[in-house]
Formats: C-alpha cells, structure tokens, sequence
C-alpha cells in the first residue's frame, strides 16, 4: 500500500470517528433536559426475594403525586392478587408480561402482553401478572401513593 493509500484510509477512519467525538461533547441544559443512560439505572428488589426489580424514575410512588417506576420481573416469577388505589398505566417495554385478574391464582388464566403493548390497571381492582419464560420490563406510571394491597386468594390445582 502506497503511503498516499494509507493516508486516505486513516482520513476515512478519522471522518467517521470525529461526529461521534462531537456528539459526545455536546452538554445539554439541565434545566431543559435530564436524561439517565440504561447503565446509570439504579434498580433495586424492594423485598429482597421478590422476583422483580423496580427503578424509580421520577416521582415519589410513595407519596402522593405523579410517578413512573420501570419494574422488571423475573422469569417464573408472579405477583398475587392485589390491587392498588389509583390507576396505574403501563406499557411493556420488553418481553412478554402476562396478566390475570380476580382471586383465582392460576397462571394458565394469563393474558399475554407482548413488548408494546399498553395496559391500564384501574384503582381497586383486583389482578395479579408476571413474567413466564422471559424477562418482561415494564414502565409504570400513576398518581402515588402506589401501594399494594393483597387479597384472600385461591391457589389453581
């Protein structure tokens, strides 16, 4: 290779290095725009031994007021019935989320909600969901405080 070939293929490989250096560079205001990359999520298991994790991402789902949590179940994990006060809206970010309602646990009776699909729980109503074979992550946004609270249920056979 001639040094005048080398040249151009080190200005080829520079020319397409220097807009992704410049992209980095650029600062945006924070008081426009906050942003938080997937490696910079903080998730946590609030129960240690729950089958799924949750990231808060804004809000307080403590307190009252707006908030939006990721949750990201576990396979072969699921939660019992329950309900919460308010509703909550959610949309499944990745994986297939199975959803069931009333007081009869019983996985086969699941609905599946594949990556996309958006779902309202309404307040005081009861269901209980979870992830089969793969891990489901899901956003969740509601007016807080998002507590559960669990009912009497009956076990399928």
């Amino acid at each position: 290779m001639t040094a005048a070939a080398c040249l151009r293929v080190i200005v080829s490989a520079l020319s397409l290095c220097l807009p992704l250096i410049s992209a980095q560079a650029v600062e945006l205001n924070p008081a426009a725009v906050i942003y938080q990359f997937p490696e910079r999520i903080k998730w946590q298991d609030p129960l240690g031994t729950s089958g799924a994790k949750n990231a808060v991402l804004m809000g307080d789902p403590s307190k009252p007021g707006l908030y939006a949590v990721m949750v990201k179940w576990l396979p072969g994990n699921f939660s019992r019935p329950h309900f919460h006060p308010n509703d909550r809206f959610i949309t499944v970010l990745k994986g297939t989320w199975w959803v069931g309602t009333g007081t009869k646990f019983d996985i086969s009776q699941t609905v599946p909600m594949p990556a996309g699909s958006f779902v309202t729980h309404f307040g005081k109503q009861i269901h209980w969901d979870g992830a089969k074979d793969e891990e489901a992550v899901l956003l969740i946004m509601g007016e807080g405080p998002a507590t559960t609270t669990r009912v009497p249920f009956e076990e399928a056979k």
